[in-house]
């Protein structure tokens, strides 16, 4: 018989329609999948975890972070986009091995779990050699959360890779899709990330999207995430080269044109938003009220820990807070349509089960669905600033934070108890250090940084 895990008497938030929000019930777990939710369930063999006044949540998916920057976590706290493509990508990225790699992607998928995070698109543009590639997809491994990992491409020279390329996508991507993932059923599939129009060639981009199409990969690119990228019209060029692939991921979007949106929306696209990177490094705002208009429900996104926080709880502030204050600024100036605000609700779908369909995973997670994989996050309801519970939604997406994660199951597996990581962090800790060590030594200093001393 399957491990049974019995979740007792929480504020259950399934985000499914279908089985709505239930206060006191039980979420029951057998091996890796969902077995009910409801009342009352028997806990006949089954595990039991007291949850009574706390909230039960699906996991959080993170729709787009380049977990290789770990390493070089704050680093680049003042940063434009345009700092960032000279002082990390040209700077600190070919400077990276194999062993940064792998120590940043275990870290990332690490602090991914500890903040309630279980499902990760591993948006891995540090493909410098398949050896880089092996050890990304190891770190995600050796952690165990669920992940897509999007095989992306060198960052050797900015020049070589970003301004009108001639480089294509390696081919190295054919072995790693044989070797790694020949099933699309595993705990981690792949995905391909690419640059587009505007970065590369059109004859690039024609081979990127075939190769992605031969292989069987869904692409996920950057678009139109700051004005200069907005001018390229990258939708409306894709759409001209008949490259609007259904489940294609548009992170960023924050400049499409109207025409544009309509073509995401028409060719079956989906949208990622990365709000607190958007606002603070300059690619424009989370545009979450447009992409409603055109029926996309988007995903949210970390994007790089060099210059924001690790976890979904300030991605769901930052679009909450920015989006209604965009719409109560017109209110000034003219009526706005009420239905244009946006909700907690709307914001905790974004969260889970919006960010489960931006992924590919809507089959598996980002709801409490029987018949779903395990993924489950308990948030303490009785901490200083959750309790008292009225809104458990409002709770989540505004109240709460990473130290109210108590509880996180992935694939029916605890990964985190009574708010303490499982796993021994020591070695992950100790590369992760190294690691910094190593870079921050082979990059020029900056105002601010703690250069470690020469032994």
């Amino acid at each position: 018989m399957a491990e049974r895990i019995l979740i007792r008497g929480g504020f259950v938030l399934t985000m499914d329609p279908s089985l709505g929000d239930q206060p006191g019930a039980d979420v029951l777990i057998e091996g890796d999948s969902i077995a009910a939710v409801g009342r009352n369930l028997s806990a006949d063999g089954a595990q039991v975890i007291e949850a009574a006044g706390d909230i039960v949540i699906p996991g959080f998916v993170d729709t787009h972070r380049h977990t290789w920057e770990a390493p070089i976590r704050s680093s680049a706290p003042n940063y434009t986009l345009g700092d960032y493509f000279v002082g990390i990508l040209d700077s600190f990225a070919p400077k990276y091995r194999p062993q940064d790699v792998y120590a940043g992607n275990l870290w990332g998928a690490l602090e991914c779990v500890n903040a309630g995070i279980t499902t990760l698109v591993d948006w891995s543009h540090i493909a410098n050699t398949p050896e880089h590639a092996d050890e990304a997809i190891r770190g995600l491994k050796d952690v165990g959360l669920r992940a897509v990992y999007a095989y992306g491409f060198p960052n050797t020279s900015l020049a070589d890779w970003w301004f009108n390329s001639k480089l294509i996508q390696p081919e190295d991507a054919r072995r790693i899709r044989s070797q790694y993932f020949s099933s699309n059923d595993g705990l981690i599939t792949m995905a391909m990330a690419t640059r587009g129009p505007g970065f590369c060639m059109p004859e690039v981009v024609k081979h990127d999207w075939q190769m992605a199409r031969d292989l069987g990969l869904e692409i996920t690119v950057h678009t139109a995430m700051d004005r200069l990228a907005g001018k390229f019209l990258m939708v409306k060029q894709l759409h001209d080269m008949d490259l609007l692939y259904p489940g294609t991921t548009y992170v960023h979007s924050s400049h499409l044109t109207d025409e544009e949106w309509k073509m995401v929306a028409d060719s079956g696209g989906r949208v990622s938003f990365a709000p607190q990177v958007e606002l603070s490094m300059g690619h424009g705002w989370a545009p979450a009220v447009k992409a409603l208009a055109y029926g996309l429900r988007p995903g949210l996104s970390i994007d790089v820990v060099t210059t924001s926080p690790g976890d979904i709880f300030t991605e769901m502030h930052a679009l909450f807070t920015s989006e209604r204050a965009r719409r109560n600024d017109i209110a000034w100036t003219q009526d706005v349509d009420p239905t244009e605000l946006l909700t907690a609700r709307d914001i905790l779908g974004f969260a889970t089960i919006d960010g489960a369909r931006v992924a590919g995973l809507a089959d598996r997670t980002g709801s409490l669905t029987p018949g779903k994989k395990a993924d489950v996050v308990i948030i303490d309801g009785h901490a200083l600033n959750t309790a008292p519970i009225i809104d458990p939604v409002a709770t989540v997406v505004l109240a709460a934070g990473i130290s109210n994660v108590d509880t996180v199951i992935i694939n029916g597996k605890f990964h985190k108890r009574d708010g303490k990581m499982l796993a021994d962090l020591s070695t992950p800790r100790r590369l992760i250090e190294e690691s910094k060590d190593y870079l921050v030594r082979a990059v020029p200093a900056q105002a601010g940084w703690l250069i470690p001393e020469t032994a």
